[in-house]
């Protein structure tokens, strides 16, 4: 069990790799892996990651004000765009059917430290495999580092959280009987 906070659900091999994350956050950085095997096409799954640019799908109490994440796929989601607020973080990059990239503004870079987040998708057997990758900058004070590692431990309950929920979603609609969802332009 990593007692860090910084990884849950990823192997060795998806903790070691590079995302598009990683070049975003300049000088010494550490960085938190959450991934989680999913029942569904990565069309599908991925149709359901762009809807984090409407809800953050873990604790709505907590993270959305009491207001539900929909729980269904939301037919008019605008096209994935570069600067579009994706929870938290604006998107710098996404490549349809496989990953959404983003940044967190400047003032909350202030506040927490500079931080990166890639969600991927990736084919795995029938269905898909879903990593994240945080990269937080490392340095700093003891107070800094403190702060850090409470920040890991937080991100692993919430995001969790909202990955369970994610593949909960996604294999519901890859099993529900009709076509799947297109997954329009933008993935």
């Amino acid at each position: 069990m990593d007692l860090s906070g910084r990884t849950w659900g990823a192997t060795d091999a998806e903790r070691g790799a590079s995302y598009p994350c990683d070049r975003l956050v300049t000088g010494r950085r550490e960085g938190w892996t959450r991934a989680v095997d999913v029942v569904a096409p990565p069309g599908v799954l991925f149709r359901w990651l762009r809807q984090l640019t409407v809800a953050p799908y873990s604790y709505d109490r907590i993270d959305f004000r009491g207001r539900r994440s929909p729980r269904v796929l939301l037919p008019d989601l605008p096209d994935l765009a570069v600067g579009q607020r994706l929870l938290v973080f604006d998107i710098t990059g996404f490549t349809p059917g496989a990953h959404i990239t983003g940044l967190l503004p400047a003032p909350l870079a202030a506040r927490h430290g500079p931080m990166a987040v890639s969600y991927t998708v990736r084919p795995q057997g029938t269905g898909s495999r879903l990593v994240v990758k945080v990269a937080a900058g490392s340095g700093g004070g003891a107070g800094r580092r403190l702060r850090r590692r409470l920040m890991a431990w937080g991100d692993l309950v919430m995001m969790r959280k909202q990955l369970l929920t994610l593949k909960e979603l996604a294999e519901a609609t890859a099993a529900a009987p009709g076509p799947s969802p297109a997954p329009g332009p933008t993935g």
